[in-house]
């Protein structure tokens, strides 16, 4: 989840360019109040960990989804 100071930042591209990973959207819902992205990262673990952790580093909300539950 986005809080509303980071909507509009880049973010998921910076990400797919600082780390070796491929960012797959699954799900999205962006208002002007809230961005809610469900997004699949594949690649190396160390580099999806790293990925994360430098989202939440910039007030990202990062939450493990189930992949049924997107599937569904």
């Amino acid at each position: 989840m986005y809080p509303p100071k980071l909507i509009k930042k880049p973010l998921l591209w910076e990400v797919g360019r600082k780390f070796k990973v491929v960012t797959n959207i699954r799900q999205a819902s962006v208002t002007d109040e809230i961005g809610i992205v469900c997004l699949e990262l594949d690649g190396p673990r160390a580099e999806v960990k790293a990925a994360i952790k430098w989202l939440v580093k910039h007030g990202v909300s990062v939450e493990p989804v189930e992949i049924s539950v997107v599937e569904s």
